[in-house]
């Protein structure tokens, strides 16, 4: 390893255990990764259970669990984008330029930090899933397989909520601009009800279409089984897409954010 490289992973790992510091300070992040999965989880089965029919499960939990968890997943990355538009609103990120420390380790640290963060939502929805009726159907293997694949996802969004960041002037409006660009993917898609229930025009856009439904459906074969086809395939492929494309921009972008 290069002594540069060495720098580089040091910096990185320092910004994002200062970024995990300030979690437990900020009571509406916490809040955003423990509370709030499970609220979305307690509604839609005491609201939507005992209405929706899923096919090929024994359970409304065995098959909205995958899509609360990806959901999850997709919203954690509003950290990054709320702590990269304070950090620009407070002048933090240019004194960050003017130390001998890596250009990456902002972005790379606050994404990075997400993971930590991410797992933590994923235990608590997994055990509050295990109460409501869900239950693993797989294997160990693939079980692990879809815990990383579920990171994965999480990690892909921190990308693209840290360009959200980066373009916002400000943390309502990361909020509201995240909020508008990742909600409707969630819901026009397989998470919550089969796609055969919608209408024709919006069954094509989530099985055709929408990534998330892919995503959705490659964690759900992990977790309880059932077709999974090329889906897991292309989840990895959309979430590396989305790490290259996303990643790519917000360098760009944090690169003459701090200087204007």
């Amino acid at each position: 390893m290069s002594l540069g490289l060495g720098y580089a992973i040091s910096d990185t790992l320092v910004l994002a255990m200062r970024a995990l510091r300030r979690i437990p300070r900020n009571p509406e992040l916490l809040t955003a990764y423990t509370v709030q999965p499970v609220m979305f989880t307690l509604l839609f089965v005491a609201v939507f259970g005992g209405a929706i029919q899923t096919p090929g499960y024994e359970d409304y939990a065995d098959f909205m669990i995958p899509g609360i968890i990806v959901q999850q997943m997709a919203f954690g990355g509003f950290a990054t984008a709320l702590g990269l538009v304070d950090d620009l609103k407070k002048g933090l990120v240019d004194r960050f330029r003017s130390l001998p420390m890596s250009r990456m380790a902002v972005l790379t640290g606050r994404t990075l930090s997400d993971i930590a963060m991410n797992a933590l939502a994923l235990a608590v929805m997994i055990v509050v899933g295990y109460i409501v009726g869900f239950a693993f159907a797989t294997s160990a293997l693939e079980v692990a397989a879809g815990v990383a694949l579920c990171l994965l996802i999480g990690y892909a969004f921190s990308w693209v909520f840290a360009c959200v960041g980066l373009y916002a002037s400000t943390p309502e409006g990361a909020n509201t601009f995240g909020f508008i660009l990742i909600f409707p993917l969630t819901f026009a898609s397989s998470a919550f009800v089969p796609p055969e229930t919608m209408p024709d025009w919006l069954q094509t856009f989530a099985t055709d279409i929408n990534p998330f439904s892919t995503m959705v459906d490659a964690v759900r074969a992990l977790f309880v089984g059932g077709p999974g086809g090329n889906d897991i395939w292309g989840a990895v492929a959309w979430s590396l897409g989305l790490i290259a494309v996303f990643g790519t921009l917000a360098v760009r972008r944090y690169r003459t954010a701090v200087v204007s």
